[in-house]
């Protein structure tokens, strides 16, 4: 196995050293199971319709580094999250109007000469779910219908959302939630497993965390729209977008992934430990 990497990576130095800079594509993502995925969504996207060489600079740590390698053009793709571009490069205070958010992003984006493609399909803002029986026999649909249940809630959540000002503080502002005890902080990770278990009764995730997909909860409808949006989109460089071809066939993605789909292949990797390539590759032979 490790021969077989090395001869691979061996043989994709060989090749990249035969081609100049504006020959291959290089594609882009962060350190976590949802933008490998993206990645190589992307990326085998491109190599099945294009047949060109491209290069996989995966696993960068944040939005400002990816940022980075864009405008020194290191990089000239990776999928985004409109509300975190938003917050995040344009320092921006969240709004929950999405179009507005994506026509800011593309105006102030293209003083760098950098272009914000159309959603692939799914809003990955946060969720707040119950348990699928408490659901069931509290006739909860929406975070009003919570807001008004007399028994109240324990909250389990990340500590991003507790200490975001888009998170924890959005939503008592918005939904007057009664509390029954003070919010119990853990790792991403433990948050559905402590649901089941009934240490919490509503845990603050995301729409497509992969656990969603396989146990019983409600994630309840944000029927004010507080919470800003995070659209999925392909950031490029507009030089790249020159290439015969390209901006067609990067539109071909466009929509086509949905929450649900991307919950399942979330589940696929963290869940059945799957490879990111392969559960990519996988949805885009259903997509044909």
């Amino acid at each position: 196995m490790a021969r077989t990497k090395i001869l691979g990576c061996l043989a994709a130095i060989a090749l990249l050293a035969g081609c100049s800079r504006e020959k291959y594509l290089a594609v882009s993502c962060k350190n976590f199971t949802e933008q490998l995925i993206l990645g190589e969504i992307v990326a085998q996207h491109l190599e099945n319709r294009l047949h060109q060489p491209v290069v996989r600079k995966f696993g960068l740590g944040g939005t400002l580094l990816v940022q980075q390698g864009l405008l020194s053009k290191e990089i000239d793709i990776y999928p985004e999250y409109t509300g975190t571009a938003f917050t995040n490069v344009l320092k921006q205070k969240p709004i929950s109007d999405a179009a507005a958010v994506l026509a800011r992003l593309r105006a102030d984006y293209a003083k760098w000469k950098l272009e914000w493609l159309d959603p692939l399909g799914f809003n990955n803002s946060f969720a707040l779910a119950v348990r699928g029986e408490d659901a069931r026999a509290r006739r909860l649909e929406t975070l009003s219908d919570a807001a008004r249940d007399p028994a109240g809630f324990v909250l389990g959540a990340g500590y991003e959302f507790m200490g975001r000002p888009d998170g924890y503080e959005m939503l008592n502002r918005a939904y007057p939630i009664k509390w029954t005890k003070s919010p119990s902080s853990m790792d991403l990770g433990l948050l559905y497993q402590a649901l089941g278990q009934k240490q919490v009764s509503m845990v603050a995730g995301s729409v497509t965390d992969g656990a969603l997909s396989v146990i019983d909860a409600k994630v309840l409808k944000d029927d004010k729209r507080v919470f800003p949006p995070y659209q999925a989109c392909l950031v490029v460089r507009s030089e790249v977008l020159e290439k015969p071809g390209l901006r067609s066939v990067l539109d071909e993605l466009k929509g086509k992934i949905s929450d649900e789909a991307m919950r399942k292949m979330n589940q696929e990797v963290d869940g059945k430990h799957r490879q990111s390539s392969e559960v990519a590759r996988e949805f885009l032979q259903q997509m044909k």
